[in-house]
């Protein structure tokens, strides 16, 4: 398992440990109860899907695309589907529970308000004119809050009280009370109440909110509660009330019912200026609540309830039709699909005689096409993979004898090390170096570079160090060009007009020191004499392409610690991201940093620094050097 994958599994498992242990902590304390059951949900839902994948790996349910499709068409058109229907659902519980409960609240408070100003009234008016008051007011209070109780006292307790009806039996509230208006608990029942002081006068006006008065609120809205406040209950709050009125009933299929609950303040009798939270229950149905919002319009109401019912038909009639369409596609597409794994498995086979059925005029149709073409042009893929493989296989036997023709070891010698490298930019190369002692006991060494690469180039390679090899095996004294002038000769002779080499050859004296050399056309070596650099000079045209040229001979001294260094366009010519090519300055560089390594370290540091300077992914040209150093007698 790789690292980052055993990382993310340790950290999902301590994630997973670290929930468990915090839903067991909530459930024990019994605290943050939303949380625990938030957590709970996250962790079956994990737990099921962590299941049901290991079960569609287990059965390989879902190998067949036709399964993978179905599964995908569940949860791209089902799902979303189910998801709206489900938030349509409770959006329309959301609003029209709110809306009823917003409806009665609202109600309750406007029959709490309408007690105050009677009460603010009877507690201004003097005693001697309650009674009118009281007469002219009492029938229209009475009608709009029936039971109501009225009372209007003064802190001074030898006051007389005043009662309406005379024979309530209402008491004064404790005298921490300050005015208030709104709904109030009172001996385990519901009264909405307002009490005002002017003075040292107060008046108290209380309504009981019976069954009826609450069915009266709002009406045909539903069934509704206030659920009782019991202060013995650990919530002070008693969940099991029971709802006064009754449900409309559904006008459609579609008219379900929905419960509500909104909080609801209450104050308490027997704690002054205290509010408790309580609840407000109401159970109502869609077209209920349209039908009060619509009163006047209840055919509209339906009308909407109608069209919506309707948009609900229409969508399930698409979605059948989706559904329809689905499966067709889904079977052309698993059809197509299964011929060409049968297609498949019969080429896997070497039947390349197989053609699959191509039906129709789509995309599906043109991939049965294309797939029976390429089955058509596999057999001869194969022959020319079969020929280039065995093109590859004669450019690798190539190579190695190419590797054979170049010299293995640097000849012994006194008073000079010499080595030389090739790295070809294909299999083989066209580039040439050689060296090899001669029976007087001087030293020959030559390097050239042949127009062109690949094959071609390599067997003019091969035919060069022949025709080299063979004067010199001949033992008969010879200069530098008249070996040059007959290798031009042989090359023009035998090879085709645009066949063509640079050549470098010289004849070391390992007594007296003294190279003698012919350049035909190859660039031009360095001798590095301490600090100094020197080109050497050319001495002659490129071999190969004229039939007689005379060459030039040149002599230098090779003294001790002093570098000859012979190279092909393959290391000057590379070029960097801006453009710029190594060059023979670079190269000279390269060699003065290193001089003080064995030759053979210091062509390993060239051929690195080139390709440095390149950054090529690829050589793009046989790149071979080839470096002589001058040594003391003594160290030899």
């Amino acid at each position: 398992m790789p690292i980052r994958a055993a990382k993310n599994q340790r950290v999902r498992l301590y994630g997973l440990i670290a929930l468990v242990l915090l839903d067991v902590l909530l459930q024990v304390t019994g605290k943050a109860t939303a949380l625990s059951v938030l957590i709970t949900l996250v962790l079956a839902a994990y737990g099921l899907f962590r299941l049901g994948r290991l079960a569609l790996k287990k059965s390989k349910l879902i190998w067949r695309l036709r399964n993978r499709l179905i599964v995908t068409y569940v949860f791209v058109g089902a799902v979303p589907i189910i998801l709206i229907l489900a938030l349509a659902y409770c959006g329309a519980w959301i609003v029209v529970g709110q809306v009823a409960t917003y409806l009665v609240s609202s109600e309750l408070g406007r029959r709490a308000a309408m007690l105050e100003n009677p009460a603010r009234f009877l507690s201004q008016v003097q005693p001697s004119q309650r009674n009118d008051l009281v007469t002219q007011l009492a029938p229209l209070l009475w009608e709009r809050a029936p039971g109501l109780e009225m009372l209007a006292f003064s802190d001074d307790a030898s006051a007389p009280v005043f009662r309406c009806p005379p024979q309530n039996t209402l008491q004064p509230p404790a005298p921490e009370w300050k005015d208030y208006t709104g709904i109030v608990l009172k001996n385990g029942a519901y009264y909405t109440m307002s009490l005002v002081r002017t003075g040292a006068t107060r008046a108290l006006l209380l309504a009981p909110l019976t069954p009826a008065v609450l069915t009266s609120l709002v009406p045909g809205i539903g069934a509704l509660s206030i659920y009782n406040y019991r202060q013995n209950t650990p919530n002070n709050v008693d969940l099991v009330g029971k709802l006064t009125g009754t449900v409309p009933p559904a006008y459609t299929a579609m008219d379900f019912e929905y419960p509500w609950y909104n909080p609801l303040d209450v104050a308490i009798w027997d704690k002054p200026n205290q509010k408790q939270q309580t609840l407000l229950s109401v159970s109502t149905r869609p077209s209920a609540v349209l039908s009060v919002v619509f009163s006047e319009r209840l055919d509209f109401a339906r009308g909407v309830l109608l069209a919506f019912v309707a948009i609900l038909c229409l969508l399930a009639l698409v979605e059948l039709i989706s559904v329809i369409i689905s499966a067709t596609m889904t079977r052309n597409i698993t059809g197509a699909v299964h011929n060409i794994y049968e297609g498949t498995l019969r080429i896997g086979r070497g039947d390349f005689s197989h053609r699959i059925p191509v039906n129709g005029h789509d995309q599906m149709a043109d991939l049965g096409t294309s797939f029976n073409q390429m089955t058509a042009q596999l057999e001869n893929l194969v022959v020319v993979a079969k020929e280039k493989e065995r093109l590859q296989s004669e450019l690798d036997i190539a190579s190695e004898v190419q590797n054979q023709l170049f010299p293995r070891s640097a000849p012994p010698t006194r008073t000079i090390e010499l080595i030389g490298a090739c790295e070809p930019a294909r299999s083989v190369s066209g580039d040439y170096y050689d060296y090899l002692c001669l029976p007087d006991g001087n030293l020959a060494l030559a390097i050239g570079d042949v127009a062109g690469k690949g094959i071609s180039a390599a067997l003019l390679m091969a035919s060069i160090q022949s025709i080299m090899r063979t004067q010199l095996a001949a033992g008969v004294p010879v200069s530098t060009a008249q070996v040059v002038e007959q290798v031009n000769r042989q090359l023009y002779a035998n090879t085709a007009p645009e066949k063509y080499a640079t050549f470098f050859f010289g004849l070391y004296d390992d007594r007296s020191r003294v190279l003698t050399y012919t350049n035909a056309g190859h660039l031009s070596p360095l001798l590095v004499c301490g600090e100094d650099v020197r080109p050497l000079e050319v001495t002659g045209t490129v071999v190969g392409l004229f039939a007689s040229v005379q060459y030039e001979e040149e002599r230098i001294s090779l003294c001790p610690d002093d570098l000859l260094i012979a190279y092909t366009d393959g290391i000057t010519e590379p070029e960097n991201a801006y453009g710029e090519e190594f060059g023979a300055e670079r190269l000279a560089e390269a060699v003065l940093r290193n001089r003080h390594c064995e030759p053979r370290e210091m062509v390993a540091k060239v051929m690195e620094a080139v390709k440095l300077w390149s950054h090529a992914p690829e050589l793009p040209d046989d790149m071979t050097v080839m470096i002589a150093r001058g040594i003391n007698v003594g160290q030899a």
